[in-house]
Order: C-alpha cells, then sequence, then structure tokens
C-alpha cells in the first residue's frame, strides 16, 4: 500500500511538473517575439506604417551599408523612419531567412525585394530589453534585379 502511495504521489508530482511547464511554453517564444518585431519592420515599411518602425526600432539606430565609391555610409533611424510616408505602400516584398539568439541577443538575416530595381540582404542586430525585442543595428547591401534585357 506505501509503494502504491509513493508511486501515485510521484506520478502525481510528475503531472503536475509537466502542466506547470507546459503553460510556460504557451508564451510566445523568443524566435516568435523576434520574427514579430522583425515583420514590425518588414511589413512597416512595406504598407507605409511608422508606427510599427518604431516599434521596431530602439530610437538611437542606425542603418549601414557600403557606397559605390567604396565608402561607409551612416544613416540615422529616425531619418530612416520620416522616409517612410504613412499609408504610403510600397511594392518591397520581404522574408526572413534566418533567426539566431542567445539569451537577449540575436542576430537576423532577411531578403528585400523591390521589383524591377534590386534585391537587398539586411543584416539585424537586435537585443532584448524591458520585456521586448528592439532591433538596434541594421547593415545592408544590395544587387540589381536581372531582367531579360540585362
Amino acid at each position: 500500500m506505501i509503494k502504491t502511495t509513493t508511486i501515485g504521489c510521484f506520478l502525481l508530482i510528475f503531472f503536475f511538473a509537466i502542466g506547470v511547464n507546459a503553460q510556460s511554453t504557451q508564451s510566445k517564444s523568443e524566435i516568435a517575439q523576434i520574427t514579430e518585431t522583425l515583420m514590425d519592420y518588414i511589413e512597416g515599411t512595406a504598407n507605409g506604417q511608422p508606427d510599427r518602425l518604431r516599434k521596431a526600432f530602439h530610437p538611437d539606430f542606425n542603418l549601414y551599408t557600403v557606397t559605390a565609391t567604396d565608402s561607409l555610409r551612416t544613416r540615422s533611424g529616425q531619418a530612416y523612419i520620416a522616409g517612410v510616408k504613412e499609408g504610403e505602400k510600397t511594392n518591397r516584398i520581404g522574408r526572413i531567412i534566418s533567426i539566431d539568439y542567445e539569451k537577449d541577443a540575436a542576430i537576423a538575416k532577411a531578403e528585400i525585394i523591390v521589383p524591377n530595381f534590386k534585391v537587398f540582404t539586411d543584416y539585424f542586430l537586435l537585443l532584448k530589453y524591458e520585456g521586448s525585442w528592439k532591433i538596434v543595428h541594421k547593415s545592408y547591401t544590395g544587387r540589381d534585379i536581372l531582367t531579360k534585357e540585362n
């Protein structure tokens, strides 16, 4: 009888522990939260939603690229967001290529296609603070889209 009671108590504790763990994993995973931040960037620029960009980016973030003359170009995030006009949709098509994170730091890669113009590859550094992921840095490069005429 004692053995049966002990096994019963063990199983009860075991299943209770599984239930507690299942509840904690039901909240959004870190990957889902990072994806949401990246989609705020991708969809915010495509759909003319500067507020979504403000939500995705840290207020002090900058963008970096290399110019055609092989020099570094730095652009403030505030200037970038100012260039996105409310409700002005673009024909940009974006997709997330990869996400990697450890604790409160992440790196991500996305591809943005601007039809009949360029394909941009964006590299992001993100940090999680005050409960949410923010893009703190963006480096990017672009290549011309090959058309039938090229």
